[in-house]
């Protein structure tokens, strides 16, 4: 067992991945209570809402948990580019009876611009804090650190990782490209070379000098196993929780990662403005249709417009059109409380681990 794991609490090398909009309190306590890492995202709320999550978590979990924010870029406003995207989605909008909003706005901050945030994490004192999309300046890790927290964070190439290892990150999670939601790249302009879990985690492992956690894809205990083999310290897995209970996702989503869409997952900017792997809906069908061709507004202010036209569509009845993410692992989804779920991924571990079969 890894000192990092026994630093946490951890009984299992499996982490519950901080799914903004689909992880909640409950779900990360559950995976926690049952020997796992549990965790929200809270970089789609304010400081308020994240104190509220962390209450209601610790509230409710017997060890640690995580607590994940964005460190994108922030927004900069383009009123010409916006107006042009709120235009080409007009029609889609009034097939709902419903109109675009008049303006765009950056719908939430990122940790680089939100000192509330830093002051909450100062004050709550999490187990865990991790970075999706970047790294926060110097003196901000230093001020988590000092507060005896443990610090997470993304990276899709080794030259990101490498950047967190130097800023004195405690772990990498290693994000294959097969990983659902948002890709984590620093730098959303620069190339990816859209390296895959299995490739991104041996070469972390053999070129860094801090524990990796294997992300992307991994949906079941040989999968975890695998994970551990290439030599990571955990498996984190999002798309596996989705399904469960105490996952805020909506009945759209769920019947659609148990339909015949989660074999086609792809990646998309249409919905948020950053790439991230999604259900294949009605929503990414845009591509070809009233958004092709149609620059891109700033994420995540471009998030906007996408959740105001899935909240129409849904008023309506028509699911298709929300941020539906999920990871290339999609079909192996099962639909089991958190608890329960992670018993039967450790059982299936241990019975990869012994060469047999958990069935």
């Amino acid at each position: 067992m890894s000192a990092l794991l026994e630093r946490l609490g951890m009984s299992l090398p499996i982490i519950q991945a901080p799914m903004a909009g689909t992880s909640t309190p409950q779900m990360a306590a559950a995976v926690t209570n049952a020997g796992g890492l549990g965790s929200i995202g809270v970089g789609a709320v304010n400081a308020a809402g994240a104190r509220s999550m962390i209450e209601a978590t610790r509230q409710a979990a017997a060890g640690a948990f995580n607590v994940n924010v964005f460190c994108h870029r922030p927004a900069t406003a383009d009123a010409a580019r916006e107006a042009a995207w709120l235009a080409a989605l007009a029609p889609v909008f009034r097939q709902f009876g419903a109109e675009p909003p008049a303006a765009l706005r950056e719908i939430y901050t990122s940790f680089l611009a939100d000192p509330d945030m830093l002051a909450v994490f100062e004050e709550e004192r999490p187990a865990v804090v991790s970075f999706h999309f970047g790294l926060p300046p110097a003196e901000t890790i230093a001020r988590l650190k000092r507060a005896g927290i443990v610090l997470f964070s993304s990276a899709t190439s080794l030259a990101e990782a490498q950047a967190a290892q130097a800023a004195g990150i405690d772990a990498v999670v290693a994000q294959g490209y097969e990983a659902g939601g948002h890709r984590g790249v620093f730098d959303p302009e620069a190339p990816d070379a859209q390296l895959g879990v299995l490739a991104l985690t041996r070469l972390l492992v053999a070129r860094l000098d801090l524990p990796v956690i294997a992300a992307g894809g991994i949906m079941d205990g040989a999968g975890i196993a695998a994970a551990l083999d290439l030599g990571a310290m955990a498996a984190q897995l999002g798309t596996a929780f989705i399904a469960c209970p105490e996952s805020s996702a909506d009945k759209y989503h769920r019947e659609a990662l148990m339909g015949p869409a989660a074999t086609a997952t792809e990646m998309t900017a249409l919905i948020s403005g950053r790439a991230a792997r999604c259900l294949p809906n009605a929503f990414t069908r845009l591509k070809d249709e009233a958004l092709k061709g149609v620059p891109l507004p700033d994420y995540p202010i471009v998030y906007d417009a996408g959740k105001a036209l899935a909240t129409a569509a849904k008023a309506k009845g028509d699911g298709g059109y929300g941020a539906q993410w999920a990871g290339q692992g999609a079909p192996l989804a099962r639909s089991l409380p958190a608890a329960e779920l992670v018993a039967v991924l450790a059982r299936e571990l241990a019975a990869a681990r012994a060469g047999g079969s958990a069935d």
